[in-house]
């Protein structure tokens, strides 16, 4: 089996019998476990793939089935500590070196964890020396992390949930998720949502945070749209840490919430736990009944169908704005309900109702609505309620708005005519242009399609005229008849009636040549073949006559 260092990833070289390793490329000394089985050696290299992928809870599933099969495997209980404790080696930008972090922070000291007991109890000096100086950094990392957590005001709900998909485009989850915390807030409650609550934490670790929430937290709701975000590293690492809270007696209740799948695709975990379907209509009342069960019924806050004395208006609108920005369009009207309910002729609250239903996010970007919004009651509220600047503001959008579709039906009109030969569509290019009335050339430009038009459609019909003409002169009868259509149909077109008489002088003498053949052949009369052709060229004749009448 060949062995990866914990650290960088890289192959260490190592000999049979070996406890300790040095990696060539990182330069960290580390432990590394005695296999003589293929077995267990498999067992290792499936365990070290998943922690090192943060997938700690498979991963200490296998280092468990080494146990079974070697019960005085050290490296095996050292590597269930590292799993415990989440610890993922990332590099340290100042010294260069891989360091440990945690990630699944433990309110048991790591001393005292009996994992690492066993480990120490099992190990040789030179493997037990390097467990006892990894213990001390794990440990010193779990006091900064429980310090920090503990100056945390405790929360009453976690909501556990994958933000962003694999190309870092925001989930359907994450839109879930902001609705159910929105509902829970308005309710009173405090909650853990990571997309908010984290928001201010920019440059520093996650995870005291996290763990004071999981700590503290009564209730989780575990939200998924699709098995595989149930089960991603982070998402896991929520859920499991809160069940293995459960599972040692805390008074705690995990509540998976899904969508848009089949509720026995969530994981296994789950299969005990009473879940709710957000695809079910009502099922915000349903959530919250249940909280209020457990958590008891709280101070509500702005009710969005009530008007309520002493509520701050600007602050509302702000957070309105706010919610346009991330495109987050129902909160974003809610917010705007609460405050018309309270203030029906607040015109900002009417500009941000206008933005949602052109769905652009920020009011600077009104002007480039790609429609025009004259008619639009919301921007008619705002030039009735607006003071004098904001009615400025929405009136120059809209002329830019205006100007910009004029502008654009311009250009895309002229490309078209400037990119076609058909008669049909440049008559239909000239009608664009009067549309636009007085905007730039457009009168001129339309006179010139109509113009080109009608070259165009005299072009057809000279370059149809000479291909007939030309086609007539074929020495194949049933050509000439064909011409002889066209010239009759156009018989107004030049010389088109005299044409369409050679045509059928033509076709005459064909036959008759066609007869005398046949006569010569069969040795008889082709006198009646004859009159037959004279007969059809005299109707003929007969036509042309009247349409020229």
């Amino acid at each position: 089996m060949v062995f990866k260092c914990k650290m960088c990833d890289a192959s260490l070289n190592i000999n049979i019998g070996d406890s300790i390793a040095v990696c060539e490329y990182c330069g960290t000394t580390q432990t590394v476990p005695r296999i003589n089985d293929e077995k267990i050696a498999n067992l290792y290299q499936r365990a070290e793939h998943y922690r090192k992928n943060n997938e700690f809870d498979k991963a200490m599933a296998l280092y468990e089935e080494v146990l079974n099969e070697n019960p005085t495997d050290a490296e095996s209980y050292w590597s269930i500590i590292l799993c415990k404790y989440g610890i993922e080696y990332v590099e340290d930008f100042s010294s260069g070196k891989r360091v440990p972090t945690v990630n699944r922070t433990q309110v048991t000291s790591v001393f005292d964890d009996e994992n690492y007991k066993a480990a120490l109890k099992y190990a040789d000096e030179e493997q037990k020396k390097i467990y006892e100086e990894e213990a001390k950094v794990i440990n010193e990392i779990q006091k900064e992390i429980l310090a920090i957590s503990q100056k945390e005001e405790p929360f009453d709900i976690f909501i556990c949930y994958k933000e962003t998909d694999e190309r870092g485009r925001r989930t359907m989850d994450s839109v879930l998720a902001t609705d159910i915390y929105e509902k829970l807030t308005a309710e009173g409650y405090k909650v853990f949502f990571a997309r908010v609550t984290l928001d201010d934490k920019f440059g520093v670790a996650y995870e005291p945070y996290i763990f004071a929430a999981l700590q503290s937290s009564k209730i989780m709701i575990a939200i998924g749209t699709r098995p595989e975000y149930f089960n991603a590293v982070w998402v896991r690492n929520e859920w499991s840490r809160y069940l293995g809270m459960i599972k040692k007696g805390a008074k705690k209740t995990l509540i998976p919430a899904y969508k848009d799948m089949d509720p026995y695709t969530m994981p296994d975990e789950f299969a005990h736990l009473q879940a709710i379907n957000m695809g079910e209509l009502g099922f915000h009342q349903d959530l919250l009944i249940g909280i209020r069960k457990i958590l008891g019924n709280t101070k509500p806050v702005i009710n969005g169908g009530t008007k309520h004395e002493n509520i701050n208006i600007a602050g509302l609108v702000d957070r309105a704005f706010v919610y346009l920005e991330s495109e987050d369009w129902d909160f974003a009207d809610e917010c705007l309900e609460m405050v018309l309910n309270n203030e029906p002729r607040n015109a900002e609250a009417y500009l941000g109702k206008l933005l949602i239903t052109l769905k652009i996010p920020r009011k600077e970007s009104l002007a480039t609505a790609g429609v025009d919004f004259e008619k639009d009651p919301n921007y008619q509220r705002v030039l009735r309620f607006g003071d004098e600047e904001l009615k400025k503001f929405v009136n120059d959008a809209l002329v830019i708005v205006k100007e910009n579709g004029l502008d654009l039906k311009y250009q895309e009109t002229a490309k078209i005519a400037g990119n076609t030969i058909y008669p049909a569509i440049l008559l239909e290019c000239a009608k664009a242009f009067e549309e636009l009335g007085d905007y730039k050339d457009s009168k001129m430009q339309a006179e010139e399609c109509r113009k080109r038009a009608a070259d165009a459609e005299e072009k057809q019909k000279e370059d149809a005229y000479v291909f007939y003409c030309g086609l007539m002169r074929d020495e194949d009868p049933k050509k000439i008849e064909v011409a002889m259509k066209y010239f009759e149909a156009n018989f107004k077109y030049k010389d088109c009636a005299n044409k369409a008489a050679e045509c059928r002088r033509l076709i005459n003498q064909h036959m008759i040549g066609a007869a005398d053949e046949l006569a010569e052949k069969n040795g008889g009369d082709s006198g009646e073949v004859l009159d037959d052709a004279l007969s059809a060229f005299g109707e003929f004749m007969s036509r042309m006559l009247e349409r020229r009448d």
